[in-house]
């Protein structure tokens, strides 16, 4: 898949058929997740991954909008580490771009996925870090859900929006 329409059709996944995918798979993912871009090269992340049952149905007691993780091969929590980032608050960057190319390399493998917001909701973050025994400076990001999906759009929507692009000022 050339890179351009990858990024313009990949969708949320929310479906998946409850196969399992291969590890060196999410290791492959997980490598697209540490090339993104971060604050003066300081990659603050660490990577979760998740394919026990127990934990899933634990998040989906906390998380709201996490019900696809009861099909899902595998969930990758993206954590920030305060320790490591280039100033206050520039994990959440990083995590973000790091959640990004994530995404983008499993629709590039044919696999769905669907980025879970943790940050910035206090009740997720905590409730997500007691479940996974993070330490204090560590802080639960996104959750990318991944499976091989039941099926695939087939149209893709327009959301090229000319109106909100200006040049040189608002």
């Amino acid at each position: 898949m050339e890179l351009y329409e990858g990024i313009i059709s990949r969708r949320s996944i929310r479906n998946y058929t409850g196969e399992k995918v291969d590890e060196e798979i999410i290791t492959s993912i997980i490598r697209a997740g540490m090339y993104a871009p971060s604050a003066r090269n300081r990659r603050p992340w660490h990577f979760i991954v998740i394919d026990d049952r127990g934990i899933m149905k634990k998040i989906m007691e906390v998380h709201p909008y996490s019900s696809m993780l009861a099909e899902a091969s595998h969930a990758i929590v993206v954590c920030g580490d305060k320790e490591m980032e280039n100033g206050p608050g520039y994990y959440k960057l990083d995590c973000s771009a790091a959640s990004q190319n994530m995404l983008l390399a499993a629709h590039s493998k044919g696999l769905g996925a669907v980025w879970l917001g943790v940050e910035p909701r206090e009740e997720r973050i905590k409730a997500v870090s007691n479940i996974l025994g993070l330490p204090s400076y560590i802080v639960p990001v996104s959750i990318i859900s991944i499976g091989k999906p039941k099926k695939y759009p087939s149209s893709l929507p327009e959301r090229f929006e000319e109106k909100k692009i200006r040049r040189n000022n608002w």
